[in-house]
């Protein structure tokens, strides 16, 4: 197993009534509630919850790129995997990722994603997502219907600025570059591993199969609500004649451990219900503009996370019974559904290294990533379930699918050996 540290970076400071008075947290979020002296020190604690995962044993650390929002204030993730690239030691760095529709011209992301790698020692993990609607369509004006259009070209031009040792000229519909030769190149050869976040849409499935790249799926919901996305994921791979190499695929989970139930499900309510009433308190009308979901993905019927999160109730259960309330209209989910349906793995080191455990061989991946700090949660709090995490879950789930799978999409760095030795203290 690899065991990665998530971070959202969340806004920690929406008001109690957000949801009664606001109708989203992105794209027309109030920015009035933004108070940057406060920002200041959320940035300096959330950058030290990813330094002390690293510290503390995790095998990579990530972060990601959202734009107009209070869910997660990152609009450029490779300024803060630059910071962590020169302040952590031994952890991958995950970038999941750059929104490649969203850089005029994509070299940007080929050119930023070297010099990480680079200045990592080769521990990079380069996330391309396509990008939420709000991110993509509303926040940065994209045109839904030429999306992936865009995206796809922006990936094969990255591909050739990394892979070519000449100089090219490149000509496609959206991109034209007389001369394209960058600047920093990657350590790693040919490239970084690529992983594509994603929702449940075939076509990432199919594509992830064809380039041979990790599919990570970032589920709000957990993993009961997981299983019919993952489940139609390792079938869309047998169909492709793809080995079920677990390494293939990530997932995302929020936990919380202490060292009783009771204990666990005192400290967590409070962040998980912040997360789940103002985080994601998203406005239906801008979770699915028309031409972003695809023909094939309207066909198989599968729901995105953010339609989910919005309450849309169009396509399939992908989640099931997981976010049956947030779906049926009925507004957020209480605490005690959170827990019960697995949205948030709580409990004693036992009890969540059990759930885990299930959830990794049920779903079949085998790079777990969890969210340990969420909501409103404060550094000590998140300090703590790291530590609880990673001295008493760990040891408990690190070997699952040990010698039985290689790992073929993981960084590759330079020997510690070799690489720079300046003090860090």
């Amino acid at each position: 197993m690899k065991l990665m540290y998530f971070h959202l970076m969340p806004y920690m400071d929406l008001p109690e009534d957000f949801a009664e008075k606001h109708e989203s947290v992105w794209v027309d979020v109030d920015s009035k509630l933004f108070d940057p002296r406060k920002a200041h020190h959320m940035y300096h604690d959330f950058i030290s919850e990813l330094e002390h995962a690293d510290a503390v044993g995790f095998d990579a650390i990530c972060v990601n790129e959202h734009h107009s929002n209070a869910y997660g204030m990152m609009p450029s993730p490779n300024l803060l995997a630059s910071t962590l690239a020169r302040s952590t030691k031994d952890a991958a760095i995950c970038v999941m990722g750059n929104s490649l529709a969203l850089y005029n011209p994509p070299t940007r992301v080929a050119e930023e994603f070297a010099m990480l790698d680079c200045l990592s020692g080769g521990r990079l993990i380069a996330g391309f997502p396509v990008g939420t609607p709000m991110d993509t369509c509303y926040a940065y004006g994209q045109n839904p219907s030429q999306l992936r259009q865009r995206y796809h070209e922006a990936h094969d031009l990255i591909m050739r600025t990394w892979t070519e040792t000449e100089p090219f000229s490149f000509n496609g519909r959206f991109n034209q570059q007389r001369y394209v030769n960058p600047w920093p190149r990657p350590l790693q050869a040919p490239h970084p591993p690529v992983w594509i976040p994603g929702g449940g849409a075939v076509e990432t499935w199919r594509w992830c199969a064809d380039v041979d790249y990790v599919y990570a799926y970032l589920s709000y919901y957990g993993y009961l609500a997981g299983q019919a996305t993952m489940r139609g994921f390792w079938e869309e791979m047998e169909n492709l004649g793809k080995e079920p190499n677990p390494f293939r695929a990530a997932f995302l989970q929020f936990v919380g451990v202490a060292e009783t139930e009771q204990e666990a499900l005192d400290l967590y309510r409070e962040p998980a219900e912040y997360f789940y009433n103002r985080s994601l308190k998203v406005s239906p009308k801008y979770v699915a503009p028309p031409g972003y979901m695809t023909e094939a993905t309207l066909r198989a019927r599968a729901q995105s996370q953010v339609a989910k999160l919005a309450g849309q109730t169009s396509g399939a259960d992908a989640a099931g019974a997981g976010a049956a309330k947030i779906e049926g209209g009925g507004g957020p989910p209480s605490f005690e559904e959170m827990v019960e349906k697995g949205f948030v793995v709580i409990g004693s080191p036992d009890q969540v290294a059990e759930k885990l455990t299930t959830a990794i061989k049920d779903l079949h991946f085998g790079n777990l990533m969890v969210l340990l700090q969420y909501g409103n949660m404060k550094r000590d709090l998140a300090t703590y379930n790291t530590d609880m995490f990673a001295k008493h879950v760990r040891p408990q789930i690190e070997g699952i699918f040990e010698d039985e799978w290689e790992h073929h999409w993981w960084p590759k760095p330079m020997p510690v050996a070799e690489r720079a030795t300046e003090d860090r203290s």
